[in-house]
């Protein structure tokens, strides 16, 4: 006789997917200032806007990325489970 209750080892990766996926899109995706270096003037009146490097937008693309993971297999496994 098949296990008919749903296993949580598959909800729970899925969560920790969708929990960090948006840790990592929310905080190391997030543009940053520009540092100054030491030679710059402390009294710039040119406002620099926060840039976005590479690393942030792959930060970003990847927590976009453990999100839908997380999602796919969360939507999966609800859907399999209701197939029995």
């Amino acid at each position: 006789m098949p296990n008919q209750h749903p296993s949580a080892i598959p909800y729970a990766i899925g969560a920790v997917l969708i929990i960090f996926g948006i840790l990592r899109a929310q905080y190391l995706g997030a543009p940053r200032a520009p540092r100054l270096s030491d030679d710059a003037e402390e009294d710039d009146t040119v406002a620099k806007a926060e840039v976005r490097g590479p690393e942030q937008r792959r930060h970003l693309r990847m927590g976009v990325v453990w999100v839908l993971l997380g999602l796919f297999l969360v939507i999966s496994t609800l859907m399999q489970m209701r197939r029995r």
